[in-house]
């Protein structure tokens, strides 16, 4: 009896099993598809379609990643470009078309030019600043010049160092220089100096480059006139003048300016010739005309005067000679109205 009971559930159940899988294939079919139809919207939110903008982005880098290798060969290209450049300027130098001359064949000249800065008390901030700036041209025009000279630059302190350490730090890393604190008669022998100064009455003709040659470091001239002539003299120092005179005529005052005697010298040492380096370095402004044509126009001018004398005395003969001519119908009409009177005057 039990077993029957066993038997029949056990029919039932191999009978109920077929029906319980199919219907949770169904359910899993079921949960699948809504899985499915769930993730759709998401996939859609997390690739949303691209802008305009971000299409065009794409497109541009896309476009750079492909001229790369353009790029870079016109890199190359600039580059010869500009190599070739240099060295047509290098050429350019060479043939002396330009000002900057490469210095290949440079012969350093024996001659000592110093800068003497004792004078720094007696200068405002102003003149301090204009004498730095002079002193920057003389350096630089001596470094570049084809002669340049032994330089020095003597008691150097003040406010002229201070204004230099300020403005133009790399003072202390100029080359062909000798800075000194002292002054310069402490270091070089008096019968090697030669004081330049315009007052002196002696007037250089030639450079001895064994001499030192000072130039006084005194911007205003015209507040301390004749004090470098007067410190040579009392300090038993030789002194001269270049000679400007003999070879050029001005309208101003024969005072230069630092740089420019020390550019004058420059020019000398390379021409040896004085009318030469005076009229390449004189500014304009000095009106500056060779003395020889300035003789020319004086005589010229000294002839027309007396052109112009002449013609004023022949003008004034003519005008005599005119003033003849028109007085005699005035004496004849006189004379008429004379004899009419006299012969009025007899009685009949």
């Amino acid at each position: 009896m039990i077993f029957a009971v066993a038997f029949q559930r056990h029919q039932m159940s191999s009978e109920m099993l077929p029906a319980f899988v199919e219907t949770s294939n169904v359910e899993r079919k079921q949960d699948l598809s809504e899985d499915q139809e769930s993730q759709k919207p998401r996939l859609s939110k997390d690739f949303e379609p691209i802008s305009k903008r971000q299409r065009k982005k794409l497109i541009k880098q896309k476009q750079w990643e492909e001229q790369r290798e353009l790029r870079k060969q016109k890199r190359k290209e600039k580059r010869k470009r500009k190599q070739l450049e240099r060295q047509c300027q290098m050429e350019s130098n060479s043939d002396g078309n330009d000002r900057k001359r490469i210095r290949r064949d440079v012969v350093h000249s024996t001659l000592r030019l110093i800068i003497d800065c004792s004078f720094d008390s007696l200068m405002v901030l102003k003149d301090i600043k204009k004498l730095h700036k002079q002193i920057q041209r003389c350096y630089a025009e001596n470094r570049r010049a084809p002669h340049p000279v032994q330089f020095y630059l003597t008691s150097h302190g003040g406010q002229l160092k201070k204004n230099m350490d300020e403005n133009d730090k790399g003072w202390v890393n100029w080359k062909d220089i000798h800075i000194k604190p002292e002054h310069y008669s402490a270091f070089i022998k008096k019968e090697d100096l030669i004081y330049l100064t315009s007052d002196s009455p002696n007037v250089l003709k030639e450079l001895d480059e064994s001499k030192a040659y000072v130039i006084g470091g005194l911007v205003d001239h015209n507040h301390h006139k004749g004090l470098t002539y007067k410190q040579a003299s009392d300090h038993g120092i030789d002194h001269a003048q270049l000679p400007l005179g003999n070879f050029v005529k001005m309208n101003s005052r024969k005072v230069l300016a630092i740089n420019h005697v020390f550019e004058i010298i420059l020019e000398y040492l390379e021409t040896r010739d004085w009318q030469e380096a005076f009229f390449t370095i004189l500014p304009q402004r000095k009106g500056a005309i060779p003395t020889d044509k300035a003789c020319e126009t004086s005589s010229h001018d000294k002839k027309s005067a007396r052109v112009e004398g002449e013609l004023d005395s022949d003008s004034s003969e003519e005008e005599n000679s005119r003033n003849k001519l028109d007085s005699p119908p005035e004496e004849k009409q006189d004379k008429e109205n004379s004899t009419d009177s006299t012969v009025n005057s007899i009685p009949h």
